[in-house]
């Protein structure tokens, strides 16, 4: 792998890690912002609320939208929204303020993390399917064939199973009067 694919790759991966381990942070911070932005119990839930609502109702639309005007865009894009909503999420002297960061804060993981593992996906194909080529490159007959067969053997072997459990289940069940049959 190249030097630069493999800078892409770390920028990726540290992009993702950023945005997951935001989650955590907040979390082990919410003692100390309650207590220096005089947030009450309820208000505190807004935190994280106000970054899950707007994470989990844009992720779509952004991974539709990288694969409209292209994944690298809307990648940068959310990864700059996102560092740019921290810096006001650290700065942040209102809960009200704090709260909108968050928002926004969420707008920016849900662009970036909508199309990384698209842009992986894509830039590193062997990545995906552990060799050399195209993921979407097909199976040789014979492998799919034998896919095939050995689903139908378990497939077979399930069944198999289930007549004798409930066949046991019949003899050890008894006729309701302690006695078996």
């Amino acid at each position: 792998m190249g030097r630069s694919r493999t800078l892409a790759l770390t920028v990726l991966c540290a992009a993702m890690m950023m945005i997951i381990l935001d989650g955590t942070i907040v979390t082990v911070a919410l003692p100390a912002i309650q207590r220096d932005l005089g947030f009450s119990s309820s208000g505190l839930a807004w935190v994280v609320n106000a970054y899950l609502i707007a994470f989990g109702g844009l992720l779509l639309l952004f991974g539709r939208l990288g694969d409209l005007i292209g994944r690298r865009r809307v990648f940068l894009l959310g990864l700059a929204l996102f560092t740019a909503a921290s810096a006001a999420c650290g700065l942040a002297r209102s809960a009200d303020l704090l709260i909108v960061a968050r928002f926004v804060q969420g707008i920016g993981a849900a662009a970036a993390s909508s199309v990384v593992l698209a842009i992986i996906a894509t830039e590193f194909p062997e990545s995906v399917t552990g060799r050399q080529g195209s993921p979407e490159r097909s199976e040789s007959p014979e492998v799919l064939s034998q896919s095939m067969s050995s689903s139908r053997r378990a497939r077979r072997r399930s069944r198999a199973i289930r007549v004798i459990d409930a066949s046991s289940c019949q003899s050890s069940a008894g006729d309701g009067n302690g006695r078996t049959t």
